[in-house]
């Protein structure tokens, strides 16, 4: 006897949901929002991802494979997709005895109705309903329990259940630390980035080796709200093809307001590679703080 067969009835008013899902939804998923990732998705990428697979709610796996060495693949056949989610970089498909978080890491990615040439996905779903779900190079997890209680949503720049008072309070309890680090601090703003952080301290001019203390409380305020705002250009763009067009200092080497050479290292604690102006972005700070530049040499500013 499986788990799904021991569990019996234990999540009944689930699989109602299930049968409702299926009378509302077709079976044809929009393939043009599909985005096939190249690099670490960030979270706007990973709610593309779930918008475009929500005609798969409701569908029962009628089989499961890949080359992932701790998922029970046996378990998942026979079970109903309850729902499709994200959280943050965390693509969240639940099920009846579990969740499976897929997290996509640095080059991670995913087919619909499709394919990758050449590669053995990490994880395969396919349904008795039609079409399938491949999961590359990336980390998967069982979440036991109610996503409600594995995930707090009030963090998740691009859930309805935001809190940018939530961000300025936790912010607030980590006055030592940079903006370049807490930018990318899941717990604070689920679902930033490196290009998400780089464009923000950008556009509010604010240097990365700023600490929180000593920022004024509007530029604090500013940085949750833009944090969020700009997640939502981001998606917005990408679903449009476009997103690359929109980057000011990403990947760039001239600053597009003082036209003079950007500097980049890898910065703070989380040593990821940062973009940035000396000329307009203020750095609200006096202290040294040693970084390593893309030459791979130390230097301290």
């Amino acid at each position: 006897m499986n788990r799904l067969q021991a569990e019996g009835s234990a999540r009944p008013l689930r699989w109602l949901m299930v049968l409702c899902v299926r009378a509302r939804r077709g079976r044809r998923t929009n393939r043009r929002l599909v985005e096939k990732e190249t690099a670490m998705p960030e979270g706007p990428s990973i709610a593309i991802l779930a918008e475009a697979v929500q005609g798969f709610a409701g569908r029962t796996i009628s089989a499961a494979s890949g080359n992932s060495k701790t998922l029970p693949f046996e378990e998942l056949v026979g079970q109903p997709i309850l729902s499709l989610r994200s959280w943050g970089k965390h693509f969240l498909v639940e099920l009846p005895l579990y969740t499976l978080r897929i997290h996509f890491l640095m080059f991670g990615s995913y087919r619909i109705d499709e394919r990758k040439d050449g590669a053995t996905p990490r994880l395969s779903l396919q349904f008795e309903e039609g079409g399938e779900l491949n999961f590359y190079t990336c980390s998967i997890k069982l979440v036991e329990g109610e996503l409600e209680q594995a995930y707090d949503w009030r963090a998740d720049v691009m859930s309805d259940h935001w809190s940018p008072r939530l961000a300025l309070k936790k912010l607030r309890e980590n006055p030592e630390r940079l903006v370049c680090d807490v930018l990318l601090d899941q717990n604070i703003f689920s679902g930033v980035g490196n290009i998400i952080k780089n464009e923000v301290l950008f556009r509010l001019h604010i240097h990365p080796l700023s600490t929180v203390i000593k920022l004024p409380q509007g530029k604090l305020r500013e940085l949750v709200k833009q944090a969020r705002q700009y997640s939502f250009e981001f998606k917005t763009w990408k679903q449009a093809f476009v997103l690359k067009q929109h980057w000011q200092v990403h990947n760039r080497s001239e600053c597009p307001r003082c036209h003079i050479k950007l500097q980049r290292a890898y910065l703070g604690v989380t040593q990821r590679r940062t973009f940035w102006c000396e000329s307009c972005q203020k750095r609200y700070d006096s202290s040294l703080v040693l970084y390593r530049n893309s030459q791979s040499s130390i230097a301290c500013c």
